[in-house]
């Protein structure tokens, strides 16, 4: 049985985003998250929701995570974190150990992964929210 494509119509500029975005806005996205993602999985940190780029280059240095780096996304991370306000956090592993880390601060590489368009879904209702 083949699975129905992902209709991406609403990463395009139309009505389509603002469909999709109350549909998010009525998500309960940890458990959407738990249910639609595939853990592990690799993905690489494209944003730093927590330091600022102009940080002092030790502050920079010192972090285990930093932009530019690819981890292991191992799965939801327990805690009493709000998605509205703090975002969703998962656990990580990389190669200077494990962490937890804001899922918003990830993209998931190539298109054709499937964990792909969870992320990109979550991160794009995270920015606009």
């Amino acid at each position: 049985m083949s699975q129905e494509p992902y209709d991406s119509s609403w990463d395009r500029a139309d009505d389509a985003f603002d469909r999709k975005y109350e549909q998010w806005q009525r998500r309960e996205w940890v458990a959407w998250l738990r249910a639609n993602l595939t853990f592990p999985f690799r993905a690489e940190r494209v944003e730093h929701m927590y330091l600022d780029p102009a940080a002092p280059e030790e502050l920079l240095a010192a972090d285990p995570f930093p932009v530019g780096c690819r981890v292991q996304i191992l799965g939801i991370a327990e805690g009493d974190f709000d998605p509205y306000f703090d975002g969703v956090f998962v656990d990580v592993q990389g190669k200077k150990g494990k962490g937890c880390v804001p899922l918003q601060d990830f993209e998931v590489r190539p298109k054709s992964d499937a964990n792909y368009w969870p992320v990109r879904e979550f991160v794009v209702w995270y920015a606009n929210r």
